[in-house]
């Protein structure tokens, strides 16, 4: 099957969600809130030929590295994956779901450490 079929957009191309939660990066980094944020700037190694590439690296204003990713749903490699490059690498992961508007709006996370 396609991965482009399930809703994956090719390398460097963000899709609908994740160019939402790239404007509120933007939002985030001209009110000095973060420092720095780059859609799909690091390639993390989770074991040999295994890589986990978070949607968003995340500097925040206090100098702290964060991975964000951003999910419509979870595929269960995705969870593991996240959940391994955490005990891997000194980074706070973060995965973020927008909420629908009826629940709120905004964007809910679960922080994996």
């Amino acid at each position: 099957m396609n991965d482009l079929a399930l809703g994956r957009m090719k390398a460097g191309k963000m899709n609908q969600t994740e160019a939402a939660y790239a404007a509120l990066l933007e939002q985030q980094r001209t009110a000095g809130e973060i420092a720095w944020y780059r859609f799909e700037g690091l390639k993390l190694r989770l074991a040999d030929n295994t890589f986990y590439s978070p949607d968003f690296a995340v500097m925040r204003a206090d100098g702290l590295m964060e991975c964000h990713e951003v999910k419509g749903f979870w595929r269960d490699d995705a969870r593991a994956k996240i959940k391994i490059a955490a005990d891997l690498y000194p980074f706070r992961f973060i995965a973020v779901m927008k909420r629908r508007k009826k629940d709120g709006g905004g964007w809910s996370e679960e922080v994996f450490e």
